[in-house]
């Protein structure tokens, strides 16, 4: 037989990472997973179906991006098994285009071509059911067409006093490479912001102490090493690096049969505390930032599929892919990131480059905690600079004076409304820096002065153990539930126009999760935020005083940069090319003798 290559490999649950079974296989009476071999043992009848998140095979991208025309499916295990492989298409049912009796003695493979009148963009899964005893240990999707370019990936990682979170990364890396048919064309950086991490040394594994200029700093460091290194793609990673390690032999074998050099791979995101709930799966910028496919149950087949459907057709020019896994074509980079320190450097990296984003099953990154939990005066300062940044610097993303109004605006009354006043003051920062222009982006790239700034100014925001937060009880006084109240503090933007409102206002309790969710407080005059766990919390009270200098502020703001539009425009375009190439980083980091 020809020789092939295995595109995808099955992925199985694996402790510490996510052992939500449905994610990966679903098993019928009979059938028992074993996670330490891996391998799943048969009673006679028993079925195993992989018609998961994890272990879809999209033939539809792999056609579309790779030219993909071959196509064969291996088990490994042994026994006596029924294979059934079934094609998914968005225009018609589900059907089985392989149904046969299969003997397994180690590794058998099957020509799986869709050549039977199967439109190449749909989805293939299996099962198997097991006619006696029996198990099955792998399965791997493989393909007789030779790779067009055999990838030097370098996973960049960016750390800062994360030092258990990525020591464990570097084993685990570790150890996969130790087996992975494809370890000589990988190679692990850790960028070290914090000087702090204490990663034991390997072959394929460099430290780079760096200082600490932020996620924007660390991976533009990274991308410099892997530039110096000779890399030709580079991933981006964050620094728990979350990520099954089967996601970046997928990447790097999608890469490398991609008929379009530029082609780049964007991994979704979830919670490590919900695996199944897609936050984002890419994610589209204009004006505000809008993931793709928020709330997809990951462990339902029909949304799932339906998220890999909608996926496989081209992305719009205005998609990005956040950096907890981001790989792409070193020799397609123009601009290294800009220095926002954290938040909006990956939006910004995405829309100025000529890349192909894809996505893949499988590719996915688990953060701690969901985003809403992570925002702050301190987030929301970032995001707002960033977006307005985006539109000022980038000609593609030109909205005129109207638009960037218009974003100032969102970001304003949505805090007032949330009774967010610190988070008004972080709003009016943001706009006094970004009319200071790029130069102060080059001036303050360590962020430390704003950091403090916005850490000195945020009281009522300030996550406080539950023993010493002040108490709360619900209290619902204005139904605001009904469409008449609701209006009503719609046309009051949440009481703030209406006298004595912080008396006769509602007071709330809301999870963490619901920080930013508007359509809860309408009515509330007091607010009161727990942590997932139960042990902190903060509460935020409506006071007039605080929302009207936060608004005369931002007006005067707004006005200027209204006024100035044009000029401020043009400084940000020029900034923006100048603070973006190798030359800028190298002086920042304190490189300006490194060769390349």
């Amino acid at each position: 037989m020809t020789s092939q290559t295995r595109l995808q490999s099955l992925i199985w649950p694996e402790p510490g990472f996510s052992t939500e079974q449905d994610l990966y296989v679903r098993l019928s009476a009979g059938a028992a997973l074993s996670i330490e071999a891996p391998r799943i043992d048969f009673s006679p009848g028993a079925r195993a179906d992989f018609g998961t998140y994890y272990n879809l095979f999209n033939s539809g991208k792999w056609h579309m991006h790779c030219g993909l025309e071959t196509l064969f499916l291996a088990l490994e295990g042994k026994g006596r098994f029924e294979l059934t492989v079934f094609y998914a298409h968005p225009d018609r049912p589900r059907e089985r285009v392989v149904q046969k009796g299969v003997v397994l003695d180690g590794v058998h493979v099957f020509d799986v071509t869709p050549a039977n009148g199967c439109d190449p963009r749909g989805v293939l899964f299996f099962e198997v059911t097991a006619q006696g005893q029996g198990h099955l240990s792998g399965a791997h999707w493989q393909t007789d067409a030779a790779p067009r370019r055999a990838p030097d990936l370098m996973v960049s990682v960016t750390t800062f006093q994360r030092e258990a979170a990525v020591v464990r990364t570097a084993e685990r890396f570790v150890r996969f490479a130790k087996t992975s048919p494809i370890a000589e064309h990988l190679h692990l950086t850790i960028v070290d912001n914090g000087q702090s991490a204490d990663i034991p040394p390997a072959p394929n594994v460099t430290v780079i102490p760096n200082a600490n200029l932020g996620g924007s700093g660390g991976f533009a460091r990274g991308l410099l090493a892997a530039q110096d290194r000779g890399a030709t793609h580079c991933l981006f990673m964050d620094d728990d690096a979350a990520v099954h390690m089967e996601a970046i032999e997928r990447t790097w074998t999608f890469l490398a049969y991609a008929t379009d050099p530029g082609t780049a791979v964007a991994g979704a995101v979830a919670t490590a505390r919900q695996p199944w709930d897609v936050w984002e799966n890419g994610a589209l910028f204009h004006q505000v930032c809008r993931p793709l496919f928020n709330g997809t149950d990951l462990r339902d087949l029909t949304e799932t599929l339906a998220m890999e459907f909608a996926s496989t057709a081209k992305a719009p020019a205005n998609f990005y892919g956040g950096w907890w896994y981001f790989a792409f074509p070193v020799d397609g980079v123009r601009h290294m990131p800009f220095p926002f320190f954290v938040r909006g450097d990956d939006v910004s990296f995405s829309l100025v480059h000529e890349f192909t984003p894809v996505t893949l099953p499988g590719v996915m990154s688990l953060q701690d905690e969901n985003f809403s939990v992570k925002e702050t005066p301190l987030t929301v300062y970032l995001d707002l600079r960033s977006h307005l940044a985006h539109h000022l610097s980038l000609p593609q993303m030109e909205i005129g004076r109207m638009g960037l109004l218009k974003i100032i605006l969102r970001f304003h009354l949505r805090s007032l409304i949330l009774c967010h006043y610190d988070t008004l003051d972080a709003v009016v920062l943001a706009l006094g820096d970004v009319r200071a222009g790029p130069g102060y982006f080059a001036e303050n790239a360590d962020l430390a002065a704003r950091r403090r700034d916005i850490a000195t100014g945020t009281d009522m925001e300030r996550w406080r153990s539950v023993a010493q937060a002040s108490g709360t009880q619900d209290r619902l006084r204005l139904p605001s539930h009904r469409p008449g109240p609701r209006f009503l503090m719609k046309c009051t933007l949440n009481g703030h126009l209406l006298p004595g409102f912080g008396l006769i206002g509602n007071r709330i309790t809301l999870p963490a999760a619901r920080r930013g969710a508007i359509r809860p407080v309408w009515g509330a005059a007091r607010i009161t935020y727990h942590s997932d766990d139960g042990t902190r919390s903060y509460t935020v009270t409506h006071s007039k005083r605080r929302a009207w200098a936060a608004t005369r502020n931002m007006l005067g703001h707004a006005w200027v940069l209204w006024r100035d539009y044009a000029a401020l425009r043009d400084r940000w375009r020029e900034g923006y090319h100048d603070m973006t190439q190798a030359s800028f980083w190298k002086r920042l980091l304190g490189m300006e003798n490194t060769e390349g």
